[in-house]
């Protein structure tokens, strides 16, 4: 009997390579714990294979100039020449190759915490953002070796295999998706906003140029997809500005470095705090605010918020923290700013502690621009359905079509692929539907048309009569069902003759295992 060719293993990518080596090398290490060993590492790598190309480039440029050979060594070491070319300052024992040649030894961990102190000190924006715990004594230092033998194989230079800091970018983002998945607890992952999320909330938004603000803004992949958005539609990174705030430490230094590898200029504060009790932006007025705030927070509320003047369509309750959040972000937009935020479900109907009132009053403030209800399973810490909302400042004259009387509904809950047993995403195709359904309805000229079961624009009377609930199915109704004209007796025919065709072809199958089965036994 002739062996069936085995099938062809799907190749690794570079990210799920380095991923899997990573995750053997962890150990009793916790993931909410090990993401700031590896991720440290990789931006380490990440700014030392930077300074060594400008060195190189530096060099060529000398010997050009005619400088003479025994001169250029003093020249390499000049700072100046690397920071005019936004590189970091790298001192010698905190490059990659001094790193790499103590890998093997028992003070390893010392060592990188050595080399995480003296970047900071001469690099003032990384100043209390590198991480410097790998000198503890919980680390293993054999394994924490290995790691830096793994990472020290990958160069991420315009010159090596695997390209430039897009693809450093591409291996962090990876890293932290993976680890916001491995971790547990009511906070799993909750310093990462799952890419496809992050896309349809840019996508719709279009953040062409203008000034950007995130005040939950995690890891930072919020602004990565929007500098990314920008640059696939011929801009420059530097077309839009960015300003943001996390309330964890350990999330806001993620943040600072996932920005800093991707040339991302942010202004993120000068430490982790609050944005609703500290405000490190008081006087910002955005363009676009791009936020998923954790939902509803029942902890949040200060005394000294009481007559907060971010709270001019009511006072959010004490006890949930969601209509704060819509406040806060609406009170930092620009006058023909849009906001597009991710909201627990339960902002769509909501009516205790005087949500409902809030939510009438924004309604009828004509700031409500469009509500899409998303598919369950789309986070690593809840498997709960989620909105996005999109409000919007001057919706008569902020670079659309008028659109102050009516808000958009989608219902795009049976969007999305099952990746694994428990996240689902969506593909681009989803998000090319969902993001070109807003701008169909919200351009001029975009020719757009209600879909039964998908999508409605609704006038604010109807909203009204379902007294200002903005849950999408409310108003998308039911998908239309295709024409069945088949007379009933001839369709009754049809599946019966089916259905016994079925039984015959089964009892087939029956025979062919009984025979083979005894063949067997002799």
């Amino acid at each position: 009997m002739a062996r069936r060719a085995a099938k062809a293993k799907p190749s690794k990518t570079l990210e799920q390579t380095l991923w899997d080596a990573a995750d053997k090398l962890r150990g009793n290490q916790e993931p909410s714990e090990y993401k700031h060993v590896v991720l440290g590492l990789v931006f380490l790598k990440y700014v030392s294979d930077r300074f060594d190309e400008r060195r190189v480039d530096l060099k060529d440029e000398l010997a050009a100039d005619g400088i003479k050979p025994e001169r250029i060594e003093s020249f390499l070491e000049e700072r100046d020449e690397y920071t005019s070319h936004n590189v970091f300052w790298v001192p010698e024992f905190a490059r990659w190759g001094h790193i790499q040649s103590l890998a093997k030894q028992s003070g390893i961990g010392q060592e990188l915490d050595k080399a995480m102190d003296l970047i900071e000190k001469e690099n003032p924006s990384l100043r209390g953002v590198l991480p410097r715990n790998y000198g503890r004594d919980g680390l293993d230092k054999r394994r924490l070796g290995e790691l830096v033998d793994l990472i020290g194989s990958i160069g991420f230079t315009v010159t090596d295999d695997h390209g430039a800091d897009d693809v450093l970018g591409r291996v962090y983002e990876y890293f932290l998706g993976q680890f916001a998945g491995k971790e547990t607890g009511k906070d799993a992952g909750a310093f990462y906003t799952p890419r496809s999320v992050v896309k349809t909330l840019v996508e719709m938004l279009e953040p062409y140029k203008g000034r950007v603000y995130d005040p939950a803004a995690g890891s930072g992949g919020m602004f990565v997809q929007s500098a990314e958005f920008v640059k696939a539609h011929g801009g420059k990174r530097t077309d839009i500005s960015v300003y943001g705030q996390e309330f964890t430490d350990t999330t806001w230094k993620l943040a600072k470095m996932n920005l800093a590898l991707r040339g991302i200029e942010a202004d993120m504060g000068t430490h982790s705090a609050d944005s609703f009790t500290e405000d490190l932006h008081p006087d910002l007025r955005a363009d676009y605010v791009i936020a998923n705030p954790p939902f509803n927070v029942s902890d949040w509320w200060d005394a000294k918020l009481g007559d907060d003047p971010r709270w001019k369509y009511g006072t959010p309750p004490q006890g949930n923290a969601n209509f704060g959040w819509v406040q806060h972000f609406i009170h930092h937009l620009a006058p023909n700013g849009t906001a597009g935020f991710v909201l627990a479900n339960g902002s769509l109907s909501s009516k205790s502690s005087g949500e409902g009132e809030i939510r009438r009053k924004l309604v009828e403030a004509g700031l409500v621009d469009c509500i899409v209800a998303m598919p369950d399973r789309l986070f690593f810490n809840t498997g709960i359905p989620v909105s996005l909302w999109f409000v919007s400042k001057g919706r008569d004259e902020n670079g659309h079509r008028e659109r102050r009387d009516e808000v958009l509904f989608i219902d795009a809950r049976k969007l999305g692929t099952m990746e694994s047993r428990r996240l689902r995403v969506l593909t681009d195709e989803d998000i090319e539907k969902i993001a070109g359904t807003y701008h169909a309805w919200r351009n001029h000229h975009g020719a757009y048309e209600d879909v039964p079961g998908f999508v409605k624009a609704a006038k604010l009377d109807v909203i009204e009569k379902h007294d200002f609930v903005l849950t999408p199915g409310s108003y998308v109704g039911a998908e239309e069902s295709e024409v069945d004209d088949e007379p009933i007796e001839e369709k009754i025919e049809r599946v019966v003759g089916e259905l016994l065709a079925e039984f015959d072809r089964g009892h087939k199958l029956e025979d062919e295992v009984r025979q083979r089965l005894g063949a067997l036994e002799k």
